[in-house]
């Protein structure tokens, strides 16, 4: 299969982001979550990943340039963001691509799980590792893809870079210091990227 038939299938298993929710709620009422690790340490990310995703579905803001910047898409674009349920990046990230896209008529977004998706992934690699979450912009009428985004923005990336160089390891006071940078940026930093990247 070429890269566009493989998107196209993968999307016959996705989800939109309120059913998305949905499912993942599901799951953890009956002590699940997606994918193929179920353990105590990913039901706890698990849980930690809904808190997250409420607090910023209420409270995240898009600046008045990025709501004028992703009206300007006058083209049909999907994206589907490939992640699971326990992934702390999407949980931050997930909140501010559902709200740049609920503002365009023209994006549809569309979720799609790692594990159940093994030749998406593989597809759309982040220097050779399964990093999630993925996002791909695609152009459903002449199956083309547009853009790529993920697995953060850039400045939470150099923190983990740096950090990973350091202590050859992620450590608990990392993600802390992770979710110290999400918390202080809000948003801003994701809806620049994927703004940026949708209007080419």
């Amino acid at each position: 299969m070429n890269q566009a038939q493989i998107i196209e299938e993968a999307l016959t298993r996705s989800y939109a982001y309120s059913t998305y929710k949905t499912l993942i709620n599901q799951l953890f009422e009956e002590g699940k979550t997606t994918g193929e690790t179920q353990t105590q340490a990913f039901l706890g990310y698990t849980k930690l990943g809904i808190r997250r995703m409420k607090r910023w579905d209420k409270t995240a803001k898009l600046s008045a340039e990025h709501i004028a910047a992703i009206q300007q898409i006058t083209t049909p674009q999907t994206w589907i963001v490939i992640t699971e349920a326990w992934c702390g990046d999407a949980a931050h990230a997930l909140p501010i691509i559902a709200k740049l896209s609920d503002l365009n008529l023209n994006i549809n977004l569309r979720i799609v799980l790692r594990d159940e998706n093994e030749d998406l992934m593989n597809a759309f690699l982040t220097n050779g590792k399964k990093s999630i979450a993925k996002m791909i912009g695609y152009e459903p009428e002449k199956k083309e893809v547009l853009f790529t985004w993920g697995p953060r923005p850039k400045g939470a990336t150099s923190l983990f870079e740096v950090a990973r160089a350091r202590d050859g390891e992620i450590t608990p006071e990392v993600k802390e210091e992770l979710q110290m940078w999400f918390n202080k940026d809000k948003g801003k930093q994701i809806a620049e990227e994927v703004v940026s990247l949708a209007l080419g």
